[in-house]
């Protein structure tokens, strides 16, 4: 005699709180921190009438729009996104282009928006794109993923993309961010690991192979910008009044917080010594205020949040919402990474902020949507 029944008309969606909670407590807690951090620059700039709160109400205003975004998307059945892969990769490739038109323009010296009634970074679609079409090629091809030619097709998709936001918006880092997407979710829907070993130790000889080239030409301007980056992260002190300044400004504020920190609010190095803090240095100023603790407990927040995401993937109803939640998984794992490694001169500075807390419009505000899509996978787990 069966003790138990399963009736089909009982079953509720699954909704991850902790996953919604953890967002919304990092959603709040970089608002308080971008306006902690720029709040001293934005009274002194003329540029926005000194208005202390002018960064703190962009970026509210911002984090409102991608709440809501993140709530209709979560709204919306994920599996339909499956038949958008290919016109999601084509309106990415045209948004990176049209920066070279006039509805592009430039800022901090850089020319990568897009300024369409609002403005835009194409970057920042460009990341939600690859997730949507990567998880979608993934879904169709099945068990040709694991051949060599379709290992060989999923790995070159990204290329056009990365390519386009390395040449045309000097966007470098970005580039590197949506590589590294598809690495992470091909490596999770093929078995073994040889490929990426490979993979591995021909990306670790070309990255030494580049910086012995940049350390042999240390006067000569064939790496442009990015070569002064390299050698400056190599010593910063000899390049203090130039490329290693932001480094060096952020290595300091680090040190000064010591374990707990100065207090919120109590920075110093924000005040006028490292440039435009709010953006990507947004995690030194974090650890001279709330100091080591304060840090360490940001990335346990990253990596419980990553960890809900994780659980949700295993348990996804199929493959294409499999792949979508690893693609964000993905991404907000390497930017995370990759931001505290700048900030703590692991790596040379490449310009990548802090998901969820450093300042930046896009960024918020793509990100919550791919929270979305996330929730809306989780959603479709029956328990």
């Amino acid at each position: 005699m069966k003790l138990f029944t399963r009736d089909p008309n009982t079953e509720k969606p699954y909704i991850d709180y902790s996953l919604i909670f953890i967002v919304l407590f990092l959603l709040g807690f970089g608002l308080i921190m971008v306006y902690s951090t720029s709040s001293y620059e934005a009274s002194m700039s003329s540029i926005v009438n000194n208005d202390a709160a002018y960064y703190l109400k962009k970026q509210a205003v911002a984090t409102a729009v991608g709440i809501f975004m993140m709530i209709i998307i979560s709204f919306i059945p994920y599996k339909i996104w499956s038949r958008f892969g290919v016109i999601a990769y084509a309106t990415s490739v045209v948004l990176v282009m049209l920066v070279l038109t006039p509805l592009g323009y430039e800022a901090n010296g850089a020319r990568r928006w897009l300024r369409v009634g609002i403005s835009i970074q194409p970057a920042e679609i460009a990341k939600l794109a690859m997730i949507i079409f990567l998880a979608a090629l993934v879904y169709k091809m099945g068990n040709k993923i694991n051949t060599p030619k379709g290992f060989g097709i999923v790995l070159a998709s990204p290329l056009l993309i990365c390519i386009l936001v390395w040449r045309i918006t000097e966007n470098m880092s970005s580039a590197i961010i949506i590589f590294g997407i598809c690495l992470v979710m091909l490596f999770i829907a093929t078995p073994g690991y040889k490929r990426f070993a490979i993979i591995l130790v021909a990306g670790v000889a070309l990255g030494a192979l580049m910086l012995f080239a940049i350390t042999k030409m240390a006067d000569s301007s064939t790496f442009g910008f990015r070569g002064q980056r390299v050698l400056a992260w190599i010593d910063p002190e000899a390049y203090a009044s130039g490329k290693g300044f932001q480094t060096l400004q952020a290595l300091y504020a680090i040190g000064s917080g010591g374990i707990f920190g100065k207090g919120l609010g109590q920075s110093i190095q924000k005040q006028g010594f490292l440039p435009e803090a709010q953006n990507d240095m947004i995690f030194s100023i974090i650890c001279e205020e709330l100091g080591l603790f304060g840090g360490i407990c940001i990335i346990l927040l990253f990596v419980l949040l990553l960890w809900r995401m994780m659980i949700i993937a295993n348990n996804a109803k199929d493959l294409f919402g499999a792949m979508i939640v690893v693609g964000v998984m993905g991404h907000i794992a390497i930017q995370v990474v990759l931001n505290v490694a700048v900030v703590t001169n692991t790596i040379p500075n490449t310009g990548i902020s802090l998901p969820f807390i450093s300042y930046g419009g896009s960024s918020i505000v793509f990100l919550l949507i791919e929270i979305g899509l996330v929730l809306n996978v989780a959603k479709s787990i029956r328990f």
